[in-house]
């Protein structure tokens, strides 16, 4: 055996992408709490949700006619976006990220009812949610023994929900 094959680490293969994507991400954030994790990037990803949903839809004259208007906004197309690009990813791990897009759509039209009776905007609240999220995420990255690169944070937010799930379908012991 020569010294190039003796000093070549082991590069673990993988047989899809989300592998590997959850392998950096793992190697990235190993040491940080995941319960933490979890709560920021819960509050960053419902704040951003509840922001594009507040965003004004156009009234459609069809739309209005068969009373679809409600149900139709751009928070739904923001689903289906986040839906489709996690499917690709690991499509049992999309279906979960779509109960838990489910139980935040519930929450965002209760505060929405909470906003008409008086209370705090939708807006305004969603904001203050996304900035915690997004700062206590950054915070608890920074905690980590190496640099964490403002690349691998916007991947923590975007991928970071499924990377979550993968977790938590690790411990269930089921396949995604």
């Amino acid at each position: 055996m020569n010294k190039k094959q003796r000093k070549a680490p082991n590069k673990p293969t993988f047989e899809r992408p989300v592998d590997r994507i959850f392998y950096e991400m793992d190697q990235k954030f190993a040491t940080g709490n995941k319960i933490v994790y979890a709560v920021f990037i819960a509050l960053a990803f419902f704040g951003v949700m509840g922001l594009i949903w507040m965003i004004p839809f156009p009234k459609l004259g069809f739309l209005v006619r068969t009373n679809m208007d409600t149900f139709l906004n751009w928070g739904s197309f923001y689903i289906a976006i986040i839906i489709y690009l996690y499917l690709r990813l690991a499509p049992t791990l999309s279906y979960a990220m779509l109960f838990t897009i489910g139980v935040m759509s519930f929450c965002i039209v209760q505060l929405e009812y909470v906003e008409r009776d008086g209370g705090p905007a939708v807006w305004l609240v969603c904001t203050v949610l996304t900035l915690i999220g997004i700062v206590g995420a950054t915070f608890q990255a920074k905690k980590e023994p190496t640099a964490i690169p403002p690349a691998a944070i916007w991947r923590l937010l975007t991928v970071g929900p499924i990377w979550l799930w993968s977790k938590i379908f690790t411990v269930l012991k089921i396949k995604y």
